[in-house]
């Protein structure tokens, strides 16, 4: 996905985060791609080789961390896992932000935690109306996608190693 593409597809981003989950009509990557605040985590995914799976059947529940998210690590870190050589560390941080199955924000807000597919949990609290998984707030929900749901996070958080 190249940038001319991202930029084109940002000018529809409103639309895209107003669509209702039950009216979707992309998938989790377009949807984001559309959104035009995860340019960052697209150049990411592509970098992992995980597009393809991620615009598979699903469902999947994604916790997206925003361009800002990605700018809140320490510097060259993204530049640092976008390398060819680091491929394996950047699917393992990608994929732990990535749920098997479609979990709505009301059922996030049951939960304790969420196992990833990486195979590593995430920690869910709850308080009052605000959800953190791990130490990054959610702060848009619902966001609807052909194949799963998009969760909005300000942070990148990362696996446990080990």
């Amino acid at each position: 996905m190249g940038l001319k593409q991202a930029f084109t597809a940002a000018v529809f981003s409103l639309a895209v985060l107003s669509t209702p989950a039950h009216a979707a009509e992309k998938d989790i990557v377009d949807t984001a791609v559309g959104a035009g605040q995860f340019k960052t985590l697209a150049a990411a995914l592509d970098a992992a080789g995980l597009v393809s799976t991620l615009k598979g059947d699903g469902p999947f529940t994604v916790f997206a961390p925003t361009d800002d998210a990605f700018a809140k690590l320490p510097a060259g870190a993204v530049e640092e896992l976008l390398k060819p050589e680091n491929k394996q560390k950047l699917v393992d941080v990608l994929t732990y932000h990535v749920v098997p199955g479609k979990v709505m924000a009301s059922d996030v807000t049951k939960l304790d935690e969420a196992k990833s597919v990486s195979g590593k949990s995430i920690d869910v609290q709850v308080d009052g109306g605000s959800v953190k998984v791990n130490d990054a707030s959610v702060i848009a929900t619902d966001i609807g996608a052909t194949n799963g749901v998009i969760h909005v996070i300000d942070k990148v958080i990362m696996p446990p190693q080990g």
